[in-house]
């Protein structure tokens, strides 16, 4: 089982984030290794074109049954709220399935990515291949984040980290067959590696949590009171609500970046910049679970993993300020990316607007984690609603009535919609942290 509280050491806490630190920052790397693949196989501007768009597309369907992994942390205690947890998480995964299976049914499909996207014919074909691919992934994504909960509130952290390199190494072995046999194009080739790794990730997660259930089963629960599903989907809902604002807001960010002073400059250097920035901020986000994980019933640990986050989020600034401030930027921009001198020079601006944000991460997620410890998510989706509102609302003041350029109207609105979240989050965050008579030290 998890550390008590009474017993939590910054050691203690050191060791049960790093496997889940290394899990995210693995999961970083897998998106640029299959586009600098796709780049790579014939026709790579269309075949990119669909990958991105199809991954897009089936991340939003996926998007309500990502946090799952919280709430398995925060709400199994028994047998009894483990079987009810288990059931709504399949019943989530049937209803994301069959959401994805009616989107990639022709008419519908064509009508929204020709009609309402207007993408190329050529283009929108290869989405459509790819999408029908990768329909098994929203639900092995939910299946094992559920069960990876599991290992996470028994202190086996290793194991997700050990299933997230099965991931990467099935994903990349089969990523680099399929393009070495030159037989398949570059989209299919990033669809059946995505699926492939995260549904052989799923099988050995849940061969890993085989002992944890067993243990789960044998927990006495007399006395105690159980679980029900109203409970479960008030608990959950604005969590899966959350993901979904979350996740939508990137298609509004490029809408109004492709609008933009020098939008095709913005659009081509806001991934590498964000891509660079989310290798911090998954540290950050991997923190969250740590909160949930090892806060205690009455907030016992709360002292130590403030600190803890605190530290991590001084040292992510130091590193991402390294870079923005001095030539390392451009040795990442020129020789690991691959930009040209000009975009090169175009992304240090950008840079330099979010060298802060890894911190507002590992903050968001401490507040995030002490709700969801407390059971007070609602919460988390009025922060998010606030941080989307933000973003959308300074991107059209930006760009249509200063004319800023793209790419710094976009770091700017994530920045400050960011900080907007955290300013609203504090107030409920500070009161699930003093529960149970937990005060704050200075």
């Amino acid at each position: 089982m998890s550390q008590t509280p009474s017993q939590l050491t910054y050691k203690k806490i050191l060791r049960f984030w790093l496997p889940l630190a290394a899990t995210w920052v693995m999961m970083s790397v897998e998106g640029p290794y299959l586009a600098a693949l796709i780049a790579r196989s014939a026709e790579p501007k269309f075949n990119l074109a669909a990958y991105g768009i199809a991954y897009s597309l089936v991340l939003i369907v996926e998007a309500p049954i990502i946090m799952i992994m919280s709430a398995a942390i925060a709400l199994v205690r028994d047998s009894q709220s483990f079987k009810m947890l288990k059931n709504f998480t399949y019943s989530a995964n049937i209803i994301i399935t069959l959401i994805l299976i009616i989107l990639v049914i022709p008419p519908v499909f064509y009508f929204i990515t020709e009609d309402l996207i207007g993408l190329p014919a050529k283009v929108s074909e290869l989405t459509h291949v790819a999408t029908i691919i990768l329909i098994p992934w929203p639900g092995a994504i939910g299946y094992r984040r559920f069960y990876q909960g599991l290992l996470i509130k028994n202190d086996m952290t290793r194991k997700v980290a050990y299933g997230t390199v099965i991931r990467l190494f099935t994903m990349s072995l089969c990523a680099f067959l399929l393009f070495a046999s030159g037989i398949v194009e570059g989209v299919i080739i990033g669809a059946i590696s995505l699926s492939s790794g995260v549904i052989l990730e799923a099988v050995a997660v849940r061969l890993m949590v085989k002992n944890v259930i067993k243990k789960i089963f044998e927990t006495d629960t007399k006395g105690e009171a159980t679980i029900s599903y109203k409970e479960i989907y008030r608990f959950y809902y604005p969590l899966a609500l959350t993901s979904l604002i979350g996740l939508g807001v990137q298609p509004l960010v490029t809408f109004f970046v492709g609008k933009s002073a020098m939008a095709i400059e913005s659009l081509a250097i806001l991934p590498v910049v964000t891509s660079f920035v989310f290798i911090f901020r998954a540290l950050g986000l991997s923190y969250q679970e740590v909160i949930i994980s090892l806060m205690g019933q009455k907030n016992e640990g709360f002292h130590q993993l403030k600190n803890f986050g605190l530290i991590l989020a001084v040292l992510l600034v130091t590193i991402v300020a390294l870079f923005a401030f001095t030539p390392l930027s451009e040795f990442w921009f020129i020789t690991v990316s691959g930009l040209s001198v000009s975009l090169a020079e175009f992304s240090k601006l950008p840079l330099i607007i979010m060298f802060f944000f890894p911190a507002l991460t590992v903050i968001i997620s401490i507040q995030r984690g002490l709700l969801v410890s407390s059971k007070n998510t609602n919460p988390i989706t009025v922060g998010t609603i606030i941080e989307f509102s933000t973003i959308v609302l300074l991107l059209f003041i930006l760009i249509n009535f200063f004319d800023v350029v793209g790419a710094v109207a976009a770091t700017v609105s994530f920045v400050l919609g960011r900080i907007s979240a955290n300013i609203y989050l504090t107030p409920s965050s500070i009161r699930s942290s003093n529960r149970s008579g937990v005060t704050e030290k200075n």
